[in-house]
């Protein structure tokens, strides 16, 4: 188990380090809209645009990251105070009905509204708006699919955690 975990683990590592340029882009982007917009008085709904998408995707692909290394919020003042045991089943219980269920229903949910968007290449409703609405629109699924890998590694090395405490 713990291998299977550590395989789905690395491949979310390279997608996280990968796509974890896209926040230092939409600092950049947030910095030039900033100075274009007080330094110049010139305001870009493309630029503004580009930062909602930048964000929409880190957002996306980084849950799943965080999950898989540990550093996603949780309740530290309780769950220090509890056993490895207690941890351990409380993660199980968590990811089979709470993190999987929900990254399940919400990937199931997602795929009619982005095919929708696919078929008639949404764009953004400003006329010098980004032309991509659909493309960002498909890191919703691919988002909850990687969060559901997590989530399997995580249940993984919960169990493996369960059996040797």
């Amino acid at each position: 188990m713990e291998r299977t975990a550590d395989l789905i683990d690395k491949v979310l590592r390279r997608i996280g380090n990968g796509f974890a340029w896209t926040i230092v882009l939409l600092m950049l982007a947030i910095v030039v809209q900033v100075v274009l917009r007080y330094g110049f008085d010139i305001t870009s709904i493309k630029l503004e645009e580009m930062q909602w998408h930048l964000y929409a995707m880190g957002m996306m692909l980084g849950l799943s990251y965080a999950l898989g290394t540990d550093d996603h919020i949780r309740v530290d003042v309780i769950q220090s105070r509890l056993s490895a045991r207690t941890r351990a089943v409380i993660d199980i219980l968590g990811t089979l009905f709470l993190l999987l269920p929900f990254a399940t229903f919400l990937f199931i949910e997602s795929l009619p509204f982005v095919q929708h968007a696919f078929q008639i290449q949404e764009r953004s409703n400003a006329p010098s708006g980004l032309p991509w609405r659909w493309l960002i629109k498909g890191f919703i699924p691919a988002g909850c699919l990687l969060l559901i890998l997590s989530g399997l590694s995580h249940l993984l090395r919960s169990i493996v955690a369960l059996r040797t405490k």
